[in-house]
């Protein structure tokens, strides 16, 4: 019989060890340190001990949120890209550092708490689930997973592993969305039907080619890592490190970049749940006269999703619009000629039977419209504000996963996953109807016909089903690369 080659055997028992370890700490540690110290225990070194995975840019900051709410200690760090990960080793020196997640899993999993997960959105759903299957607490970057399905099983986790989670959509903390809420339960703006949510974004390229040529990989980059789930290809430049959102195979486009902070309030405000329709149209790239061209590995360059939910004890049921690529919603009539619409470039309008409500980004600057209102209108204060606000998202995140699952603050928390999942999952219905939208067929005699296009997608919620247009179901759960797993 012939022998596997000395690499190949390295290969196969770093497989096995990374394998076995990971069991043997599941069966050890599925119990976090706070169930074993009964409710309110805090760890004995009074920290909550953090492994990043992703840690420059975004997860750069995250990590220096946490260490600066005085209650963490970042002990691991593990990028699959030493550039990226060159600032965050500076900050932290004493933390060990790793290029497989997994590897540090099952090495470092007795000696930490919690992770914080904030790579490309592929990558999120298998990370978290990792840390969560060994007892961890999570917070994860938004938006909370790139498939639907990934995020209802994150949000199931939660509850069956009982950890703390978080997501990263830092603006759910704000005092803005409470004061939104606040305004709607006192009957300021009466029932609200219609919302209105748009970006600027994307402000990277989108509806393009490929490329063709096939890059250098860095030496620092282990490319293998970084594709994870997502197909095997070559490396491409200028994909790295932030080009790659624009990508179906990585990333989740700008409704999944910024409907995370822009979408929010709505479902904070309305408690929206599931959507039961969706619409959308998109913006082409024309490549000649008359040739629009075919692009479905790359999101469109802007869109217009319209997402429509049920009433609830007895309201009438919520229109919701995305727009993004500069798309717009009309001005409203109360605001002002050189009053600015949200932040310019971002913004929601909430139109109610009674008035109007607006906010920018992340829920700042919350105004009643006519602005004028906003002063002389005053509302019981009932909701509890987060201290700090958005940068408390990462403190209150920290103090809950002390105080463990069962607390009042891990309930509290302002994106838990109960809270985050719904939310991601409407997000991603909205890009289900984008990407549907390309699905071609080709016809006899020559052609395509694009059966996704110019209908109503209807979404059966609870089971994860779109119940009129099958092929449009293959965007519920995408199939990973051979030797990836949810582990569900």
């Amino acid at each position: 019989m012939q022998k596997d080659s000395p690499k190949k055997q390295g290969d196969n028992s770093r497989r096995k060890f990374i394998r076995n370890s990971a069991t043997a700490l599941a069966g050890m540690y599925i119990v976090p340190r706070h169930v074993l110290g009964g409710k309110g225990f805090i760890a004995p070194s009074d920290r909550l001990i953090i492994a990043g995975i992703g840690v420059g840019g975004k997860g750069e900051s995250d990590i220096d949120m946490f260490n600066k709410s005085g209650k963490a200690e970042i002990a691991i760090l593990c990028d699959v890209d030493e550039r990226r990960a060159a600032n965050s080793r500076k900050r932290f020196p004493n933390a060990k550092f790793y290029k497989d997640y997994r590897e540090m899993l099952a090495k470092e999993g007795k000696s930490i708490d919690a992770v914080s997960v904030s790579t490309p959105d592929h990558m999120h759903a298998v990370q978290a689930m990792a840390a969560m299957q060994m007892g961890k607490h999570v917070y994860v970057q938004k938006p909370l997973t790139h498939d639907i399905y990934e995020a209802r099983m994150l949000t199931q986790a939660a509850h069956k592993y009982k950890v703390v989670t978080q997501m990263g959509n830092q603006g759910a903390s704000n005092d803005g969305v409470r004061q939104l809420t606040e305004w709607y339960r006192n009957g300021i703006i009466g029932d609200i039907t219609e919302i209105f949510c748009w970006t600027d974004r994307p402000v990277w390229p989108q509806g393009i080619q490929w490329p063709a040529a096939k890059g250098e990989v860095p030496k620092e980059l282990d490319w293998d890592l970084w594709l994870g789930t997502a197909p095997q290809k070559d490396y491409v430049d200028n994909l790295l490190p932030f080009n790659w959102r624009g990508w179906w195979d990585y990333g989740t486009g700008a409704l999944g970049d910024m409907g995370c902070h822009i979408i929010a309030p709505a479902f904070s405000v309305m408690d929206l749940g599931y959507p039961t329709e969706a619409e959308c149209s998109v913006g082409s790239v024309y490549v000649g006269e008359f040739k629009r061209g075919y692009f479905p590995d790359s999101c469109p360059p802007s869109s217009h999703v319209t997402l429509k939910f049920a009433g609830k004890n007895g309201k009438p049921g919520v229109k919701l619009h995305w727009m993004d690529g500069g798309i717009q919603p009309e001005r409203p009539a109360e605001l002002g000629p050189n009053e600015l619409m949200g932040d310019g470039g971002n913004g929601v309008i909430f139109v109610g039977t009674k008035g109007k409500m607006m906010c920018s980004t992340y829920s700042l600057n919350p105004q009643l419209l006519p602005t004028s209102k906003t002063a002389i209108t005053q509302v019981p204060q009932t909701i509890k504000r987060v201290p700090g606000g958005a940068d408390g998202h990462y403190a209150a995140w920290v103090d809950a996963a002390m105080k463990g699952y069962s607390s009042k603050e891990a309930k509290e928390l302002s994106s838990n996953f109960d809270i985050a999942g719904p939310l991601t999952e409407s997000i991603l219905m909205g890009n289900l109807a984008i990407r549907s939208y390309d699905i071609r067929k080709a016809k006899e005699g020559g052609g395509y016909t694009y059966p996704g296009r110019y209908i109503k997608l209807l979404w059966d919620g609870a089971n994860m089903r779109i119940t009129n247009f099958e092929d449009a179901n293959q965007f519920v759960k995408r199939q990973y690369r051979a030797g990836w797993s949810l582990g569900v």
